[in-house]
């Protein structure tokens, strides 16, 4: 482990230079806007699949105290919850889940969404699969159920999923002012409910697809600003998936790499770019979330397997990746979710079972390389969850 640590550590650093520096185009550069923390820089997490196997679900949280990992994120399916008819909710799946990581000592990180049939224009005649409510009203009394029921047990909520995305938004091209008007109405059902909770924007997929399918993710949330979205979140979410590019790959290498993928968001280090976006907006005193980042070693799937890489890679990338946002990201790099300890019904036929870091078997437990490389990460925490910055300090 410590071999992997010192060549994680050579990989991220800086290139010796040569010859004179270039001189500076501005000496005085705009100073960094002072960050507001309200999670450790940066906050590991890892996304799990807690809702259908209560046996297995102990096991895969057993694993994330293993790994000395604080924060889980899980889907809370709003069509689980509230399945019927408005007002009428099932919580047994959702208690027993936020119990047992209060057992542990994990932190909640909870996604809201999959609307229930119901909720739709169409009264559910024909299902659609992640879509907005006819009326966000109804997903604002749900926000606010879920957020008063667990007031200061789940710390953080994601709104919604990848909704620049058309396939995530009941297939209508997305829209970020409509994706606005949906956070600020679950926004406000959660802090009338819990007003201490982490509001999290929707981590965008990077993509360079336009309307009708998709919108890029960088203007996606330049759109959600200028619909005045920075009232309606605690952190932007992104996501951060590393493509075939290791993490120190600069956006400018991965768009001059046609083995990378070609674009600045085939690399890990997007998130850079974002950064940028939300300074230019003035809200840079606020952290970054990562939802999702990951490499896969997928052979399967031809959308994945042209960037997959070996497990051994993948081990090394995370690890890396969490390395390259403690050295370079601090204080403004928040929680960072690594995908998947992966629901026990995935297969091989499944894209998302090549991202994960243990294997979908029961009742053996394997584990991916990848897995015990962050199980070798420092706990960068300090004393931060006994300091008064965290908001549910005793």
């Amino acid at each position: 482990m410590l071999l992997l640590i010192v060549a994680i550590l050579l990989l991220l650093r800086p290139p010796i230079p040569t010859g004179r520096p270039a001189p500076l185009e501005d000496p005085t550069p705009e100073p960094e806007p002072e960050v507001i923390q309200l999670v450790p820089s940066p906050a590991p997490a890892v996304h799990t699949s807690l809702w259908w196997n209560e046996q297995i679900a102990q096991r895969d949280l057993d694993l994330v105290q293993g790994m000395g990992f604080r924060w889980i994120k899980q889907i809370f399916p709003w069509r689980e919850i509230e399945t019927h008819v408005k007002g009428d909710y099932d919580w047994w799946r959702a208690d027993r889940i936020v119990e047992d990581a209060e057992e542990r000592g994990l932190f909640l990180l909870v996604r809201l969404d999959h609307q229930p049939f119901w909720s739709q224009a169409d009264g559910g005649a024909i299902p659609l699969e992640n879509a907005p409510p006819a009326d966000f009203q109804d997903f604002e009394d749900f926000c606010f159920a879920v957020a008063d029921r667990y007031r200061g047990r789940i710390q953080a909520y994601q709104v919604w999923n990848e909704p620049n995305l058309a396939r995530e938004w009941g297939g209508q091209p997305p829209d970020p002012a409509e994706y606005t008007r949906l956070l600020a109405h679950c926004y406000r059902g959660i802090k009338n409910a819990d007003p201490d909770a982490i509001v999290i924007s929707a981590g965008p997929a990077p993509t360079g697809t336009g309307l009708p399918e998709a919108i890029p993710d960088e203007e996606f949330i330049r759109g959600m600003y200028e619909a005045g979205a920075a009232e309606y979140f605690d952190m932007l979410g992104v996501n951060a998936p590393g493509y075939a590019a290791p993490p120190q790959v600069s956006p400018e290498e991965a768009a001059s790499t046609p083995a990378y993928g070609g674009h600045r968001w085939n690399a890990f280090r997007h998130v850079e770019d974002i950064r940028r976006v939300m300074v230019e907006y003035g809200d840079g005193h606020k952290q970054i979330a990562v939802l999702e980042m990951g490499w896969t070693t997928d052979p399967v799937h031809p959308a994945y397997s042209w960037f997959r890489v070996s497990e051994e890679q993948q081990a090394e990338y995370l690890a890396g990746a969490y390395w390259w946002a403690r050295l370079n990201w601090q204080p403004w790099i928040g929680i960072m979710t690594t995908i998947y300890i992966p629901d026990p019904y995935w297969t091989p036929e499944d894209e998302e079972y090549w991202w994960s870091i243990t294997l979908p078997v029961w009742p053996d437990t394997l584990v991916r390389p990848a897995y015990e490389a962050l199980s070798g990460l420092p706990d960068w925490s300090g004393d931060f969850y006994e300091s008064p910055a965290w908001r549910w300090s005793d």
